[in-house]
Parts: C-alpha cells; sequence; structure tokens
C-alpha cells in the first residue's frame, strides 16, 4: 500500500512539474526545445489566461512586435490565437518571451506557435475583436514599429508598460495632479498618479489600468502643450509596471483606493521607485513650488483645457477698481502681461467693473489666476471668469465716453507671435520689474527717476550685461504694478519704446 501512495505522490509531482514547468525560471530549456519542434507561425498560440481578461490586453502583448492583424479569444479555455503581420514579427515575439516571461495582469502566462497558419474567424463572433483591433492598429500607424519594414530595434523592445513617466517643460505655470488625471482619462481609466520633481523638473508616473491606453496617451499627448504655448508634455513608457501610492494627497493618488490616508503631504515613495528614478531619493520628495496659490487653486479647480479645446470663453470680470484712476488702456496693459487683451469695457452703470476679452480661455485663466487679489490704483481687485463670450463694442454714432476700447489690432500684443520668448516670462505680479529695449545711452539714473516719477521708490536696478535689459525693484508689488501700467511701451526716443515685464528674480 506504501509504494502504491509513493508511486501516486511521484506521480503527482510529475505532472505538477509538467503544469508549471513552461512557467518557471528554469523552464528555459523545455521552451527552447519546445519551439525546435514547433514550426514557427505568425499565429500564436496564448494558454493560461487570468480570467475576465480583455481582447485589448491580449493584443498589448503582440504590439510591440508589430502588427496585429486578428484574434481570437476562446474564453472558456482561458486561451486565445494571435495572428500577427509577419511570421518575423513572431518569431521575434515568441524568442523575447523565451527570455522575459510574459504577464497578463500579473499572471505568468504560455505562449507558443501555432499549428494555424492564418487565423480564419467566424466574422460574427468576432466583430468586437475586430473592433478593438481596428482602434488598436489605427493608434500603431500612428507611430509604431511595423515589423513589415524590416525589423527594427524597437520591435525587440518589452510590451510597453501601462505606466507613463511624464516630464513638464517650460512649466511657468503650476501643473497639477487633477490636471493630470482630467487631460490623460480622456485615453483610459487613470489608476494611479505619483508626481515629484527632480532635477528641478516637475515629473510625473501615471499608471493607467491597460498599456494600451497608455500607448494611445503617449502617442496623442507627447509634444503637446497643457497651456498655451507652455506646460509641454514630454512622455515615456516607465520601466516600473505597477506603482505603489501610500498616500492620497496633492502629490500621489491611488484611485483604485479611496481609503488611503492623507500622509504629511509628502508622497511616501516606494523604495523600488525611488531606485527607479533617482539615486538621490530625497528629490522625489521637493515639491513643485505653486507660482502663487491663487494659479494653483485655478488649476486644480480643473477649469484647465488642453490647448485649443477651450472650455470656457475668454472674457474677465474684473470688480472693486478704483473708478477715479481705472481706464480701458491701464487694464489693457496690465491683462496684457499674461494674455492679447482684444477688448476692454468699463461697465457704464457699475465703473468700478470692467469686462476684459482675451484671445482665449487659457489666457483668461492665466491672467485671473496671477491677478486676481492683486492691489491696482490702491485698491484690491477681483478677477472672475465672465459668463458672457464676447465683449460687444458700442453701437454706431453712439459715446459711451471711451468706456469701450477695441484692442483687437494693437501693435502692442505680446503673445501674437507662436514660441514667443514672452511665453517664457510669464511670472506673477513682483517687486522685481524687467526692463528691456533700453536705448544705449540711457543711464541707470535716468530709468531710476523715471521710475521714481511713477510714485514709488526704487530700491535697486541692475543692468544685464548689454546694457539692453535692466532689474529694477520697487519697493512694493504694488508700485511695480503702476510703474508696470505707466511705463510699458514708454517712448524713450530714437523709436525705442521700453518694454516692462514681471521678474522672477529678485537683485
Amino acid at each position: 500500500g506504501l509504494t502504491f501512495l509513493l508511486l501516486l505522490l511521484l506521480l503527482l509531482l510529475l505532472l505538477l512539474l509538467l503544469h508549471h514547468a513552461p512557467n518557471g525560471s528554469d523552464s528555459k530549456k523545455l521552451r527552447v526545445e519546445d519551439r525546435m519542434e514547433s514550426v514557427p507561425s505568425r499565429v500564436i498560440h496564448i494558454r493560461k489566461l487570468p480570467n475576465e481578461v480583455s481582447e485589448t490586453e491580449v493584443i498589448a502583448l503582440g504590439l510591440p512586435f508589430g502588427k496585429v492583424t486578428n484574434i481570437l479569444m476562446l474564453r472558456g479555455k482561458n486561451q486565445a490565437f494571435l495572428e500577427l503581420g509577419t511570421e518575423e514579427a513572431a518569431v521575434t515575439m515568441v524568442n523575447y518571451y523565451a527570455a522575459v516571461t510574459p504577464q497578463v495582469r500579473n499572471v505568468p502566462v504560455f505562449i507558443q506557435y501555432s499549428n494555424h497558419k492564418e487565423l480564419k474567424t467566424d466574422s460574427a463572433l468576432n466583430q468586437r475583436a475586430q473592433a478593438v483591433l481596428q482602434a488598436v492598429s489605427a493608434v500603431q500607424d500612428g507611430g509604431s514599429p511595423n515589423s513589415e519594414s524590416g525589423p527594427s530595434e524597437s520591435v525587440l523592445a518589452p510590451p510597453p508598460s501601462p505606466v507613463l513617466r511624464i516630464i513638464i517643460d517650460n512649466m511657468f505655470y503650476p501643473v497639477t495632479l487633477d490636471v493630470l488625471q482630467q487631460i490623460f482619462s480622456k485615453f483610459g481609466t487613470v489608476m494611479k498618479i505619483i508626481t515629484f520633481t527632480k532635477n528641478n523638473q516637475f515629473q510625473a508616473l501615471l499608471q493607467f489600468s491597460d498599456p494600451v491606453n497608455a500607448q494611445q496617451a503617449k502617442l496623442s499627448l507627447d509634444g503637446q502643450n497643457i497651456y498655451n504655448s507652455c506646460c509641454t508634455l514630454r512622455i515615456d513608457f516607465s520601466k516600473l509596471v505597477n506603482l505603489n501610492v501610500k498616500y492620497n494627497n496633492d502629490k500621489s493618488r491611488d484611485y483604485t483606493r479611496p481609503e488611503l490616508p492623507a500622509g504629511d503631504g509628502q508622497p511616501a515613495v516606494d523604495p523600488s521607485v525611488a531606485a527607479a528614478l533617482s539615486k538621490d531619493s530625497t528629490s522625489l520628495l521637493g515639491a513643485i513650488s505653486p507660482l502663487s496659490a491663487a494659479a494653483a487653486a485655478a488649476a486644480a479647480a480643473g477649469r484647465v483645457a488642453l490647448s485649443g479645446h477651450s472650455g470656457s470663453g475668454g472674457v474677465l470680470l474684473v470688480s472693486n477698481l478704483n473708478e477715479e484712476m481705472v481706464t480701458p488702456q491701464s487694464l489693457f496693459t496690465l491683462f496684457g502681461v499674461y494674455g492679447d487683451v482684444q477688448r476692454v469695457k468699463i461697465l457704464y452703470n457699475k465703473k468700478d467693473s470692467a469686462l476684459i476679452q482675451l484671445s482665449d480661455a487659457n489666457q483668461a485663466q492665466l491672467a485671473m489666476s496671477h491677478l486676481n487679489g492683486q492691489k491696482m490704483y490702491g485698491k484690491i481687485i477681483r478677477v472672475t471668469l465672465s459668463k458672457h463670450q464676447t465683449v460687444q463694442l458700442p453701437r454706431e454714432g453712439l459715446d459711451d465716453q471711451g468706456l469701450t476700447k477695441d484692442f483687437t489690432s494693437s501693435p502692442l500684443h505680446r503673445f501674437k507671435k507662436p514660441g514667443s520668448k514672452n511665453f517664457q516670462n510669464i511670472f506673477p505680479p513682483s517687486a522685481t520689474l524687467h526692463l528691456s529695449n533700453i536705448p544705449e545711452d540711457v543711464t541707470e539714473e535716468d530709468l531710476k527717476l523715471l521710475f521714481s516719477n511713477s510714485g514709488g521708490t526704487v530700491k535697486a536696478f541692475k543692468f544685464f550685461q548689454d546694457h539692453k535689459m535692466a532689474l529694477l525693484q520697487m519697493s512694493t508689488v504694488e508700485e511695480a504694478i503702476q510703474a508696470l501700467i505707466d511705463l510699458h511701451n514708454y517712448d524713450m526716443g530714437g523709436g525705442h519704446r521700453l518694454r516692462v515685464s514681471f521678474s522672477k528674480s529678485t537683485i
């Protein structure tokens, strides 16, 4: 009886070994022999798939190696057939997965050549799979390697991870976790986001539920600007396939686990993530400093549109103005620091309020977040988005006492030229002003006198090397705002018009 039991145990062990061999780490030999016996085919047979697996997840296994031309799911058997565009692509795929265990939803799956040379599928049964394939190949035609053009290096790349690494260039405006979630969720379910600063650059890791969504988002968004001409997204796949988020706060979030604690505002970064990102893990905790609390709040409120998809109009309502002092021209100059002002209308029966139309919603957003709560002519102004889409001009022949002014064709617009340097010099109001276009014969004393005449005190002054530009510091932000309104575009003689902006530097 004992020998029978032992034999039975041995038999069971043998069966178990055979059953698990394909997924074990020491199964390379077995696989190679397996492959030598089976003849290459562009149809790949995939077994041991997890339950409820989607077509997209199976297609994602083949995508990095070339075009996937057909798929047949055998759900009851946890198996699938995947047909690739060429036999080379299939060979590359099988060879690659001989060295790297293929996984779907963190479960190892088994891959081999099929005996079929091509897939003949029942069209009615397979309509859904075909729809998925079409969607995927449309994205793929947009930019992933096609093995028919000869195997390129990227053909050997591992399947794209569902995690994207996002770097934001030209970040002149805070980009919050909510803004990223809003933009990227157009491409699929965003599960987790971790944001951090590294090498003085704001970066994020963002995990989709599916690698194909990550691929679509990368193809569509890489190189795009979040706001007009700034905050450029640079996207690539992360080496990580899963993010470990410990806290839900403004730096990190796991949307699948709303119950996580908020922590102390510092994202606790998983050690493996820290190692993958940098030797110096402290930089991961370096928070991004919002340019101003108002700007961060505005961005977080999620009124942000990708440039070109402006959600709301570009009209602002400004209230609590000093009605004795304010003119359409002064509003044009101040708001013109953040966008191209098209029209200004001071309200006839409420002269402490004005409507300001900028060229798009992003510029209105920028102006609102930087100027709301600032002091102009001694009063703290309130800036909100208006429900108006445009500012109406007065009817022909009607005199509205110069309260409405059309600036559409003004030569003073700062942002007309795409890619202009001005986009990179958008800063919140500050006591330090940046002056440019200074004529050669103008001295430090001339400029100090000019600026102190605008009703403030010049605290410090510094010429740049070529003397065409300078930094000039007033004693308060309010004085600097006043000086900018009075002296931007001031005629310095000889065709030189002084240009004035806010600076982020101090002297």
